[in-house]
């Protein structure tokens, strides 16, 4: 079983973005050695300038580390990154680990455990939840499927990144909670973004709402941290419309093939299918206010 130790564990890392930028700056104030790749080296130029060295390719990353994590925005960038010719899996040797931490498709994850087994290569699928912020202040919950062992040796890896890290079980099961996680953000924002544009429309004085409501039964991670950049007008992405989407109906398929109606969810997609098409597929998921706002002909601030 792999040993993790600041100094003397290699660590590797694969995608730079609004989150894997901050979580693996993390690892590296941990003490341990990092490779990094992504597909703009500019964007890795903090790491870079921190101490991290730069691998041409996904399988350039594996080949110089011990743990590879990996995170991308969509599943076909994972199956890419992961399986391709010059992927990590190609690189990665004989009782390294492999580390998925985007949200993708819990089948994709039992796919890449399969191809990783047959390496000898441990595969853990890890997505994440908490955006921008949880990345920055390493506050983030992290969803693990495959071995319990392995999960517990990367516990030190964990601690960089995150403050709640639970084994959920076999290869998928760690997206599978993802995608619980996914639905109860997507029911919550329709009722967060609604219930701004009723106080706006009713001539509350919205801060005064927040102060009386956030405390109360209504009170959730989205309206503590999405309701003042909504109501100053900041749709900056801490996770991307578009990225959102896909998740929504990774979701969705999922319950398809579970024989699950859920209408909430399928209600969520198209009201972000209509953001997007609005020109909102790069901003913040909480950017579902401007979409909801124009229903209605209000004008809000960030259009």
């Amino acid at each position: 079983m792999i040993q993790v130790e600041p100094g003397r564990t290699r660590v590797g890392w694969v995608g730079v973005g609004v989150m894997g930028r901050s979580m693996a700056g993390h690892v590296l104030a941990g003490g341990y050695p990092l490779v990094v790749h992504t597909r703009t080296k500019e964007r890795a130029a903090d790491l870079l300038a921190r101490g991290a060295t730069w691998a041409e390719d996904p399988r350039e990353v594996a080949e110089r580390s011990d743990v590879v994590f990996v995170i991308v925005g969509l599943p076909e960038e994972v199956r890419s990154v992961v399986l391709g010719e010059r992927g990590v899996l190609a690189g990665a040797r004989p009782g390294g680990v492999v580390v998925d931490m985007s949200t993708s498709a819990p089948a994709l994850a039992r796919e890449v455990a399969a191809a990783a087994a047959a390496r000898g290569v441990h595969a853990l699928d890890a997505p994440v939840s908490g955006g921008d912020v949880g990345a920055r202040e390493a506050r983030l919950s992290i969803m693990i499927g495959g071995d319990a062992d392995v999960t517990a040796a990367l516990r030190p890896l964990w601690e960089c990144m995150g403050r709640t890290f639970v084994h959920q079980g076999g290869p998928g099961a760690g997206q599978h909670t993802k995608m619980v996680n996914q639905v109860l953000i997507a029911g919550g924002m329709i009722g967060l973004c609604e219930a701004l544009l009723y106080a706006h429309r009713a001539g509350l004085d919205a801060e005064r709402v927040l102060a009386s409501v956030s405390s109360g039964a209504a009170g959730s991670w989205s309206l503590t941290h999405y309701a003042p950049r909504i109501l100053r007008g900041d749709f900056a992405p801490g996770f991307l419309v578009e990225h959102f989407i896909k998740d929504l109906g990774i979701a969705l398929d999922e319950a398809r093939r579970l024989g699950l109606s859920l209408p909430g969810l399928a209600l969520a997609e198209q009201l972000y299918l209509a953001a997007e098409a609005q020109g909102l597929g790069r901003r913040g998921t909480h950017a579902l206010q401007l979409a909801l706002a124009r229903l209605s002909a209000v004008e809000w601030p960030g259009t």
